[in-house]
């Protein structure tokens, strides 16, 4: 492994590029630093395993982070697959079923078949990452090879995205999605998702946004688009066409076909927040519906003519609204 080598070159030319957090100003603090990197390596390398699905033969990588076997990986990995042969550092198959998926935040988890205990990594959190801030990228890019271990890249957050996308300069290819993202306390805070075109600023799926679908994908529930996509017919909407005012969103127009209108709303009503989180922008719905399916509750907070209201929405397919509005 070359981080000796490697380290003090990569940080002393990114120190003068990015906000450093934290600073790293001697030998000391990079001698500590390699000490950190070194150890989320050694203590979660056996747990950053190859994913390869046997109908489509085409590999990614993955993270276990139960000692039962549950494994985070992207969704784009897993789509069409229902089983994934599960291929660990030291060479080691075995098998797993494919759970559920939000493609639309690019999150999926597999389950390892068998007890264990299984080799696994410690789950953090991605919200309380920093622009600057280091990480270290693990996977198996171009699928397992048995003449190496999971490559270690390391690198910074670059910027922070909607949805809870997180941009680093870790240089991930394929083979490498799916695969983990740690901070320095060696927790998952990322999975590899899409690469860009320079290989060298890649974009990763937050774990705080990952735990928002938990548990729906935990229950084997599979929903969204990668990429995301306002037009898929199975996403979830209220039925409320609103625009931006000063106060809150305004309700512009109630198809008579959603659940809003069954709820009751009426155009002029002022949307405060929905589902516990404040609204003052159109595209903030995209971000607080991604969590959720059709047939979900959720509760709106409005104001009309002066009073503070609430009512609870049952959330309708999209699809299911056109084809009513048609009839």
């Amino acid at each position: 492994m070359m981080i000796k080598k490697l380290v003090p070159i990569l940080v002393l030319s990114m120190a003068a590029l990015l906000p450093a957090a934290p600073k790293v100003e001697s030998l000391g603090d990079l001698k500590k630093l390699e000490g950190q990197v070194k150890k989320v390596v050694r203590e979660n390398t056996g747990a950053t395993v190859s994913l390869v699905s046997p109908n489509i033969g085409a590999s990614g990588s993955g993270v276990i982070v139960s000692s039962d076997g549950l494994i985070l990986t992207a969704a784009h990995v897993v789509e069409g697959s229902q089983v994934m042969t599960v291929i660990f550092p030291d060479g080691r198959q075995e098998k797993a079923l494919v759970l559920g998926a939000n493609y639309t935040r690019d999150a999926a988890m597999v389950k390892l078949v068998g007890d264990g205990p299984w080799p696994f990594a410690e789950v953090g959190e991605s919200k309380s990452l920093e622009v600057g801030d280091f990480v270290v990228a693990m996977g198996h890019p171009k699928g397992y090879d048995p003449t190496r271990r999971p490559p270690v890249r390391f690198g910074r957050i670059m910027t922070k995205r909607p949805l809870d996308f997180i941009m680093t300069d870790c240089t991930v290819v394929g083979g490498d999605s799916g695969g983990p993202l740690f901070d320095l306390k060696g927790r998952v805070v990322g999975i590899h998702s899409n690469i860009g075109s320079d290989r060298q600023v890649n974009n990763h799926a937050g774990l705080s946004g990952y735990k928002a679908s938990w548990e729906n994908m935990l229950a084997g529930k599979s929903w969204g688009v990668l990429g995301g996509d306002r037009r898929d017919p199975n996403r979830p909407v209220m039925g409320l066409n609103l625009k931006k005012a000063e106060t809150g969103l305004v309700v512009d127009e109630v198809p008579k076909a959603g659940p809003a209108f069954a709820a009751g709303f009426q155009p002029g009503d002022v949307v405060i927040s929905i589902a516990g989180e404040k609204v003052t922008e159109v595209a903030k719905l995209s971000e607080i519906f991604v969590d959720f399916l059709p047939g979900d509750k959720v509760e709106v907070n409005f104001v009309r003519k002066d009073q503070k209201l609430n009512k609870t929405v049952t959330l309708a397919r999209l699809g299911d609204i056109y084809r009513n509005q048609r009839r």
